[in-house]
């Protein structure tokens, strides 16, 4: 699947003022004036199937946003034997104005879970720069008994930003899993996992440091 992103749309909040960086350092340098293109994304994976995931860029340049409408793990009756197990992967094509780079420094996730006593629920989310081996894995743990919304935040320590290369084009890489375990739960009982929201989709916020190029 492949969508085009050709306006930038959606709000989010920037999380970059100084005291991410601490205080005895410069604030990071402001956003470019002109906009953020992600030109395209490949979406491939059993969580993100055709017309399932959408991506918008906040209009302050501080952020961009997936949103999934179908996508959920789970065990159970009538559940088939793969359901426990979804993933997506996206492949981003990001156009930033000539002279900046970006890094993800922190991504928010949030759905619903419905875990009966016994189960357990994983998320884990990556990404990566196209031809660099660094990547940040982040994984989550939801103990059975819980039947709530859910929601997490992983936040990059300014040491480990990975930055995309400047003057080149690189994709950008964002892989994410959800998986359920039965474990002792009850043979009857159904528990899953998803990334979705009572508006029909769960919006997926990964939040930008940027940095002149030299």
């Amino acid at each position: 699947m492949v969508l085009r992103v050709l306006a930038a749309t959606g709000v989010a909040t920037s999380l970059f003022g100084s005291s991410a960086l601490g205080g005895s350092q410069p604030p990071p340098p402001p956003p470019p004036p002109d906009r953020i293109v992600i030109d395209s994304v490949a979406a491939a994976g059993s969580g993100c199937s055709a017309g399932t995931a959408a991506v918008a860029v906040s209009p302050d340049n501080t952020a961009f946003t997936v949103t999934y409408s179908n996508y959920m793990a789970q065990v159970g009756p009538g559940s088939a034997p793969t359901d426990f197990r979804k993933d997506c992967q996206l492949n981003l094509l990001v156009h930033v104005p000539g002279g900046s780079t970006y890094a993800i420094v922190s991504a928010g996730y949030s759905g619903f879970a419905s875990l009966a006593p016994g189960a357990s629920g994983t998320m884990r989310a990556g990404y990566h720069f196209q031809g660099d081996p660094r990547t940040i894995h982040k994984t989550h743990h939801f103990k059975g008994g819980f039947n709530n919304d859910w929601q997490v935040t992983d936040t990059v320590d300014t040491a480990a930003l990975v930055f995309a290369p400047c003057g080149e084009e690189r994709s950008l890489g964002i892989d994410t899993e959800l998986q359920v375990d039965p474990g002792t739960s009850s043979p009857g009982a159904t528990s899953f996992l998803g990334m979705d929201s009572t508006a029909g989709g769960i919006k997926t916020v990964y939040h930008l440091a940027w940095k002149q190029c030299p």
